[in-house]
């Protein structure tokens, strides 16, 4: 008995620490002076929310691993995400580049948490569907996970720290690419969630060499820093194209019935 109450423990251990790594992240924003005049800042920000994601990936593993998935740790998790991967994030867009812009930077990064905040709760009540049905987790999910948003925002500001700020030329770029993975959250995009990957057969492995050698390519060629941009964008595209082909196939299947 008290092993299965330290097996449920543990998992939110890990939940506790990607909340730490977004609280100490804002943190370290509020006091931190422009990108220009204080770059160590913003780089360690950025690495304290790449440690929330490797933390956010590990909770559940371990509760699938330790067979401890509750209720209570599918909300706590979403809860952490908000901090972690919503409004973090979006306080690390608005000091790096989008104060400039105003109020309008103000609603891109207010659009940003809110579009977040609902991908969360519509991801909950499906979860709590299928946990009803006690339906294994599909290969899909709908819309841009929250991890996956905040993750191209992070790696845009290390690739263009890496770049000593020369990646975007203007801060409309970061608003009009913060404004398209917000709306990616709260569309029915189906991304893939790769729980259903399995390393048999030619394809997988394919697809895996073509990925860590793509990544090597980019990251030799650019840098690392421009490596999880490249990955984060793949996983983006992937989806859309598996999602605009499988809209195509639609009409086709319909007729034939």
């Amino acid at each position: 008995m008290q092993l299965r109450r330290s097996l449920f423990i543990l998992p939110n251990l890990f939940t506790v620490s990607s909340i730490f790594c977004g609280f100490d992240a804002m943190r370290l924003l509020s006091t931190a002076d422009s990108p220009a005049a204080d770059p160590a800042r913003y780089r360690t920000a950025a690495l304290l929310l790449v440690f929330a994601m490797f933390f956010d990936i590990i909770d559940g593993r371990v509760a699938r691993l330790t067979r401890t998935q509750s209720a209570f740790g599918l909300q706590f998790d979403s809860l952490a995400d908000v901090i972690s991967f919503g409004l973090a994030p979006s306080l690390l867009a608005w000091r790096w580049a989008l104060a400039p812009l105003g109020d309008a930077g103000v609603a891109v990064c207010f659009i940003y948490v809110a579009c977040g905040a609902i991908r969360l709760a519509r991801f909950n009540v499906l979860a709590t569907r299928e946990h009803d049905a006690e339906a294994r987790p599909g290969k899909y999910i709908v819309g841009l996970p929250i991890p996956g948003a905040a993750g191209m925002l992070i790696a845009l500001v290390l690739a263009n720290d890496s770049v000593h700020g020369r990646l975007f030329a203007h801060a409309s770029g970061l608003a009009l690419m913060m404004l398209t993975v917000s709306a990616l959250m709260v569309s029915t995009v189906q991304f893939r969630s790769f729980k259903d990957v399995q390393l048999t057969g030619w394809r997988p492995l394919a697809a895996i060499a073509a990925a860590v050698g793509s990544t090597v390519l980019v990251g030799t060629r650019l840098g690392p820093a421009f490596a999880l941009p490249w990955l984060l964008g793949c996983y983006l595209a992937f989806g859309l194209v598996e999602s605009a082909l499988r809209v195509s196939r639609r009409p086709r299947a319909t007729s034939r019935t």
